[in-house]
């Protein structure tokens, strides 16, 4: 059986800045922001949400269908993904624009400061979801703002229990649509700062949106996770990782197991207990897919 992946594909460049941001920000200087980082080591890796999590499931041995957008640079994205043995079938090229790109910044402190073009992300409202007797379940991650919400509406639709993942697209939805696609959904899963925006945004607490959904997860990096059901909530320890080199893709990883123990039926404590252990994999290595597993 194969998982939905709705979200983008991007090329991540990622620089790394050998000091602290906020050593280098002045506060009450932030009206005339004037700052320039110098970054020794620069990588381009493949990324993108839907990248990265279709990678995290093909490491666990599952079968992910990204469904995305590249644009006219992507040939080398499609011939990754061929490569991992990882279905192109719902990828469409938009011709006339780039592919998402991302430039991120990290500094000694794990920090990021990001930049995003979506390029040909916007138009992944041009792709439509069917209901599929091999197709057991989704997500909807971070991607373009009609895409998301359009694809969780036919994911519904089509009878597909999914995942909301607003990720840092969450930011682009008022209360009203959050609390829809909350609705829509089956689980949510955000990290710690995504969850109080999302609680301030929907007026609900954590404990009040697990009860529209099978589970809400909110992520902690190196603290573990919260797994809230019907309002309780049971704290999932963290897995230390052998080094801490980049932060890049680990909540894509995290819910790339995610999504392979929902669909082994496993309970969501179990999931994300895997999904912890991958996280930690993942931090241990530069760009978003490029670690292994054992």
């Amino acid at each position: 059986m194969a998982v939905l992946i709705c979200g983008s594909l991007a090329f991540d460049t990622i620089m790394h800045f050998e000091g602290r941001f906020k050593e280098q920000i002045l506060p009450e200087q932030l009206h005339i922001l004037n700052v320039s980082f110098l970054v020794p080591r620069l990588q381009r890796d493949f990324g993108g949400c839907a990248g990265n999590i279709a990678y995290s499931m093909k490491l666990l041995g599952a079968q992910p269908l990204p469904m995305a957008t590249l644009g006219n640079d992507g040939e080398s994205y499609l011939q990754r993904l061929k490569e991992l043995g990882i279905s192109t079938t719902y990828i469409k090229t938009i011709e006339d624009t780039y592919t998402a790109q991302a430039m991120i910044m990290t500094d000694l402190d794990n920090n990021q400061i990001t930049a995003f073009h979506p390029g040909a992300m916007m138009q992944a409202h041009e792709l439509h979801i069917q209901k599929h007797p091999d197709i057991r379940l989704g997500i909807i991650s971070p991607d373009g703002r009609d895409a998301m919400l359009l694809h969780a509406q036919e994911m519904a639709d089509a009878g597909i229990p999914f995942v909301f993942d607003p990720g840092q697209g969450l930011p682009m939805f008022d209360g009203q649509e959050l609390r829809h696609f909350i609705e829509l959904a089956t689980w949510v899963t955000v990290n710690d700062y995504e969850g109080k925006m999302l609680s301030d945004r929907t007026g609900w607490s954590s404990a009040e949106i697990s009860a529209h959904v099978k589970g809400l997860v909110v992520t902690l990096g190196a603290h573990g996770c919260e797994v809230w059901e019907q309002g309780q909530k049971h704290m999932v320890d963290p897995v230390k990782a052998q080094a801490v080199v980049d932060p890049t893709g680990c909540g894509d990883a995290w819910r790339g197991a995610m999504l392979h123990g929902l669909e082994q039926g496993w309970d969501l404590v179990k999931c994300a207990e895997l999904g912890n252990r991958i996280g930690s994999i993942k931090i241990a290595s530069r760009g978003p897919q490029n670690y292994q597993l054992t």
